[in-house]
């Protein structure tokens, strides 16, 4: 048996024990207790996060150039 075979071998047996040993459920229950208590928060993706800070940012522009145009239009133009 070469030396590849003989790794490739224990890694698979390390993996299958892994797999049925007590700390496996351990980690699925904490998984899952994890995710319901994410789920009562309400919390929001990364990508909704960052597509509603760009909504935000091109709403604040327009905000900002509508006030300069009111502003350009309040000011009192002189006749000469």
């Amino acid at each position: 048996m070469d030396k590849t075979n003989f790794f490739n071998d224990m890694q698979a047996k390390i993996n299958q024990v892994l797999e049925n040993s007590p700390a496996k459920d351990i980690e699925k229950n904490v998984k899952a207790m994890m995710n319901q208590g994410f789920a009562k928060l309400d919390l929001v993706t990364r990508e909704e996060f960052d597509i509603q800070a760009q909504v935000l940012a091109k709403t604040r522009a327009k905000l900002e150039a509508l006030e300069a145009r009111l502003a350009a239009l309040e000011t009192p133009k002189t006749e000469a």
